[in-house]
């Protein structure tokens, strides 16, 4: 059985995008049949002479993505001296964004996984807003970096999942006087929830677009202004129980809301 060939992979970060790329162009021959062997955090010249120790005895390549320079230049000169082909993976096109672009960049090691955090951190906030969407289970209250409370048509879920995009987790309640809130809703602290109040008549006109909208009559108990009073009223006492800010909505925006929202969360905690 012939032995495989050796591709030593080394970094400054993990080193998946080196990992990936060798094994994009391995597929290219013979079907991917090469041995990589990853060296991930090499953070001073001990490392990489260890790599080029066994990189000599094995007859391989060293492919890499290396951005701290000290180190790129160490390993090029080693790599040189010891006749061992070494790849610099991310050279050419950062030097191709510095003069297509005009930017330096920061050569900082483990910049995409703070990128792959952050976008994780993203759709894992968006499963949650879904999941504890219009108050469908009281546990997530507890969970949430933000609750929002309010009567029914107050934007509570295009505010949550707007949040959600930005990486909060946030969980929603509809206020309705025939339903109890729940118990979960005043066990929290007071900066992690916000009411959201709305004035009367613009509430009246969109729950009667609405109910427009679902083709039934305008006329509905759902768009009278005697329930939306009762419904604003009963809002009101469950938020001043609550010890909550509130936040007017009325002619705002889903993204200006947003950004009083994280304004007023500002100043009870720090994010």
């Amino acid at each position: 059985m012939a032995q495989k060939e050796v591709v030593y992979v080394v970094s400054d970060s993990v080193g998946e995008t080196a990992e990936f790329v060798v094994k994009a162009v391995a597929t290219q021959f013979n079907g991917g049949q090469v041995d990589i062997r990853r060296n991930s955090y090499v953070d001073d010249i001990d490392d990489i002479e260890d790599v080029i120790i066994l990189a000599k005895r094995e007859k391989s390549i060293i492919a890499y993505t290396i951005v701290i320079p000290t180190l790129k230049e160490y390993l090029d000169r080693r790599a040189g001296e010891e006749d061992i082909l070494a790849v610099d993976l991310l050279s050419p096109l950062m030097n191709a964004f510095t003069t297509r672009f005009n930017k330096e960049p920061h050569r900082r090691p483990g910049l995409m996984r703070k990128l792959d955090e952050e976008y994780f951190r993203k759709i894992e906030a968006i499963e949650f807003a879904v999941k504890y969407d219009d108050g469908r289970d009281p546990r997530g209250i507890t969970k949430a970096d933000i609750v929002l409370i309010g009567v029914s048509r107050t934007s509570k879920t295009p505010l949550s999942m707007y949040l959600a995009h930005k990486r909060f987790k946030v969980a929603n309640v509809p206020l309705v006087p025939e339903v109890p809130p729940p118990d979960e809703l005043f066990k929290i602290p007071r900066k992690n929830c916000i009411g959201l109040i709305i004035s009367p008549d613009k509430l009246n006109e969109i729950r009667k677009e609405r109910l427009k909208a679902l083709g039934l009559a305008s006329q509905a108990s759902y768009a009278s202004f005697q329930r939306i009073l009762d419904e604003l009223d009963h809002a009101e006492k469950i938020m001043k129980r609550v010890g909550c800010p509130v936040i007017d909505v009325s002619n705002k925006a889903v993204e200006e809301t947003a950004g009083l929202i994280l304004d007023v969360l500002k100043k009870e905690r720090s994010f």
